[in-house]
């Protein structure tokens, strides 16, 4: 399928066949996509849980207002966010660059004393809207290769974060659920599939500026 024809094909999927899994392949390919997406100044804030077990989606779903999405899905993928991003997550980051590109320390190091000192004037709620945002980002990343994989997904903001951070442990991973996006393949019965999609027309949301 082209981009465009795979956007059209793809909806929120509220019922996903239970019987229907998703290769390892497709889930690589999905892990792969949530590394590449791109983040600001290339930090990556974010982790990813990627949830397989039956019982952990029971629970998922029961943090989730009930919603058939969670425990019908083949798996379910949790985006969370680093809690801290202080120093030295910033320096690792460096480091990495360094290591991968051999970038010399005079040309990184006013760069990361740039970010560190930003970053350690910032409230804490500022640098939790900021990852969000890089959430957010992943989140149309994972959307778009579903769509080009023909996988479908339901991304999710209705749910409990402090439930699936204890049903998942995050706490102990300094991480905080922020998005969670079942995958998976729609159910036959899933009346949604076949609804038309309800979008403003082009001239409405384009602005041509020559």
């Amino acid at each position: 399928m082209s981009n465009i024809k795979a956007l059209q094909w793809r909806y929120a999927t509220k019922k996903f066949d239970p019987n229907k899994i998703l290769s390892e392949e497709k889930i690589d390919i999905l892990k792969e996509a949530f590394n590449l997406t791109a983040t600001s100044y290339g930090l990556q804030p974010l982790k990813m849980v990627v949830v397989r077990d039956k019982e952990l989606q029971e629970k998922l779903k029961s943090a989730s207002w009930g919603q058939q999405q969670l425990n019908t899905a083949s798996h379910v993928l949790v985006i969370c966010i680093e809690k801290k991003v202080d120093k030295h997550f910033i320096e690792q980051y460096f480091k990495r660059v360094k290591h991968i590109r051999e970038t010399p320390d005079e040309v990184l190091d006013p760069f990361k004393k740039s970010l560190v000192d930003s970053f350690e004037s910032k409230a804490e709620e500022e640098v939790h809207a900021w990852a969000l945002n890089q959430a957010y980002l992943t989140l149309g990343t994972l959307l778009t290769v579903c769509a080009t994989e023909e996988i479908d997904a339901c991304p999710m903001e209705g749910f409990e974060p402090d439930k699936y951070d204890e049903i998942l442990n995050l706490e102990a991973r300094n991480l905080k659920s922020v998005l969670a996006l079942p995958v998976g393949y729609r159910a036959e019965d899933d009346m949604f599939s076949e609804f038309k999609k309800v979008r403003r027309p082009l001239d409405d949301v384009i602005i041509e500026i020559n």
